[in-house]
């Protein structure tokens, strides 16, 4: 009994809560499988160094601030043509993140931009990425806010360890004057230091209606694309399809 406490004790103080909660346990399988004791620590230490990489990649997952959880298991290659599904998966290894590269998700309304940005940030996270995803409307008020209060430089400090930002929905609201150059600031920032997955359902030749500035525009794009992949993804909205066969079954 006192070497259980104190066993307790030194797995409670070496913070190994899996081992703490499953040593007997597995202790009584290794004594009726006739386990050596490297055996049974060896599996012991497995079970914690797995739990470890969990609750790791949890954190992640919870940081990232997804706008909710989407899978390439679950993307619909199959109703957007114009996409790669072997350059997608081949992304999706993660090469793209080492080499400090974008990805452009480029493509009319509904067709799944933000699910495969989604999807490719959640496989980021359970590589071991530091994600985080922002609307592109969401990530200029912040900045705003934070330059408003002083906060800016904490802000883009926090941005800058990231392994990967997500932007989605670039051209769905005009930026302000000084919310593109905020933002114009971040991905300056970023180049070839981290990546971005960005989202879009304008041609690079309207994104000055966005940005409202030729110059501006163009230095942002020259870094942006410098080291990028661009998806199209053109076709039939998913919506719009749900919302037809909703229709066709009423």
């Amino acid at each position: 009994m006192e070497h259980q406490m104190l066993l307790e004790a030194y797995l409670k103080r070496l913070k190994l809560p899996a081992m703490l909660g499953h040593y007997q346990e597995m202790a009584r399988q290794a004594e009726q499988g006739n386990q050596t004791y490297e055996g049974y620590l060896l599996a012991l230490s497995e079970l914690e160094s797995h739990q470890r990489d969990e609750n790791a990649f949890k954190r992640r997952v919870s940081q990232a601030k997804f706008p909710l959880l989407k899978t390439l298991d679950q993307f619909d290659f199959s109703a957007i043509a114009s996409l790669n599904k072997a350059k997608v998966l081949n992304l999706a290894q993660g090469e793209y993140l080492r080499k400090k590269e974008n990805l452009i998700l480029m493509g009319n309304s509904g067709t799944g931009k933000t699910h495969l940005a989604t999807a490719l940030g959640l496989t980021a996270c359970q590589q071991g990425s530091r994600v985080r995803f922002f609307t592109a409307a969401g990530l200029i008020n912040q900045l705003i806010e934070a330059q408003a209060g002083l906060r800016l430089s904490q802000i883009q400090k926090a941005l800058s360890k990231l392994d990967l930002l997500i932007i989605d929905e670039i051209g769905y609201v005009p930026f302000s004057e000084r919310g593109a150059e905020l933002f114009f600031q971040v991905v300056a920032d970023s180049y070839e230091r981290q990546s971005i997955i960005m989202t879009t359902n304008l041609d690079f030749s309207k994104w000055p209606q966005v940005f409202k500035s030729e110059q501006l525009t163009g230095a942002l794009l020259d870094r942006l694309t410098h080291h990028a992949h661009i998806l199209t993804m053109n076709g039939e909205s998913y919506r719009f399809k749900e919302s037809m066969s909703k229709k066709k079954k009423r």
